[in-house]
C-alpha cells in the first residue's frame, strides 16, 4: 500500500470544501489512468496537487513524461473534475524539499 500521498489544496477551500473533494476524486483517477497503463512511477512523482480558481496545478519532485500530464488532464476535463483543460505542471523547488539549514558562525 502506497501511503506517501501527494499534498492536496484549493483556494477558499475553507468556503467551499468541496474543492478539496474534487480534488481527491481527480488525484484517484489520474493515479488509476497511471496504474492501468503500468505507470508506477507516477504516483512518486507528484508532490502537491492544487485547484487555483479553476486551473489545476500539478507540482511535480522530478519532470513528468507526456504521459504523466495526459492522466491529470483526462481526470481534470472529465466530469468529476473541471470540465476544462486548463492544467499547469510545475517542478517543486530544490529549497522546498530540503528545509535550510542554518550554521553558526563558531569563530
Amino acid at each position: 500500500m502506497y501511503l506517501d500521498h501527494a499534498k492536496i489544496s484549493a483556494t477558499h477551500s475553507e468556503t467551499e470544501p468541496d474543492r478539496l473533494e474534487r480534488l481527491y476524486r481527480v488525484y484517484g483517477y489520474a493515479i488509476a489512468l497511471a496504474d492501468v497503463a503500468g505507470d508506477d512511477e507516477c504516483i512518486g512523482k507528484v508532490a502537491k496537487i492544487h485547484d487555483h480558481k479553476g486551473t489545476l496545478m500539478v507540482i511535480w519532485y522530478s519532470a513528468p513524461t507526456e504521459a504523466q500530464k495526459i492522466y491529470f488532464m483526462k481526470a481534470w476535463k472529465s466530469k468529476i473534475g473541471d470540465e476544462t483543460t486548463q492544467v499547469e505542471h510545475a517542478l517543486m523547488l530544490l529549497d522546498e524539499i530540503v528545509p535550510k539549514v542554518e550554521t553558526e558562525n563558531l569563530a
